[in-house]
């Protein structure tokens, strides 16, 4: 019987364990030939073989992802060995947490280099392939930290949402080369987690109950532009909403105006999802024009 994967080329990083590795094997059941890749040769391999032995196709790949030249090997061998690459699952991430005020430069910008540079640099690699290919789809990992905040991550919650603008510019560039980006927030139990969720938590977050959301979205029908929310077996979208707004106008006491509007500004009774980033300046523009 034919599977929803069969055919396709896989590439999660940061998959030697925890919701890295469940990704893996989720892939490989529904027929994708998947690259392993780990910073740990040990623990890519370890999945490869798993994989393996349980009927499917998979090589594994040591490479930390903010290593450019690494990654591009990798993307090479998955194309020497299988001509393609379909699906890139960006999962690997490190924590620094600490509140912002006691936290160090250096942690801002190493939790930044891996989460989004890492993710930046393996969509690069693929990117040209998938243009050729006409054919490509890209999970970006962010979180409900980067989505709403959480205390003691700024370095985390930034680089979250810095992959969310990231996945709203790729799928416009990538829409007519049927390039789909999507983001994916989970909640797992894993190493990055263990130390911040109780143990009753997460006994019920099992990363396996995650990865089930990739099917949607790196399938032949998957959606561009969309957040799932994932963990515990629930599913739930998150939407970037502009208000509906109102107009105040210029002069002197616009700012005072802005205060006495503020209410009518913030009401999300009729909120939208632009399709894209120039929607706010074109309504506000029309508005102008009405209202002047």
């Amino acid at each position: 019987m034919k599977r929803a994967l069969d055919n396709r080329v896989a590439i999660v990083t940061g998959a030697g364990g925890g919701l890295g590795r469940e990704h893996a094997l989720f892939l490989a059941r529904h027929g994708a030939r998947v690259v392993v890749n780990d910073v740990a040769e040990q623990t890519a391999a370890a999945v490869a073989s798993e994989i393996e032995r349980a009927g499917g196709t998979a090589i594994p790949f040591a490479t930390s992802v903010t290593d450019e030249a690494g990654v591009d090997r990798m993307v090479r061998q998955a194309l020497d060995r299988w001509q393609r690459v379909d699906i890139l699952v960006n999962n690997a991430g490190i924590l620094r947490d600490k509140s912002f005020g006691k936290m160090s430069l250096d942690d801002f910008r190493l939790v930044i280099e891996v989460h989004l540079m890492g993710s930046v640099i393996c969509t690069k690699a693929v990117w040209e392939q998938m243009r050729q290919q006409r054919y490509g789809r890209i999970v970006m990992t962010t979180s409900s930290s980067g989505l709403y905040g959480n205390f003691g991550q700024s370095n985390y919650a930034a680089a979250k949402m810095g992959l969310v603008g990231l996945m709203q510019t790729l799928a416009l560039e990538g829409e007519k080369y049927d390039i789909r980006v999507n983001c994916l927030a989970p909640s797992a139990a894993t190493q990055m987690t263990h130390d911040i969720l109780p143990a009753d938590s997460l006994e019920l977050l099992h990363p396996s109950l995650v990865s089930a959301g990739l099917l949607e979205l790196v399938g032949d029908e998957a959606p561009t532009r969309a957040i799932l929310c994932a963990g515990a077996g629930h599913f739930a979208r998150a939407q970037v909403t502009l208000s509906q707004g109102c107009y105040v106008g210029g002069g002197d006491d616009a700012g005072e105006r802005v205060i006495a509007k503020w209410n009518d500004i913030s009401n999300r009774a009729a909120d939208l999802v632009p399709a894209y980033g120039f929607v706010q300046a074109e309504r506000e523009v029309a508005s102008a024009k009405v209202n002047r």
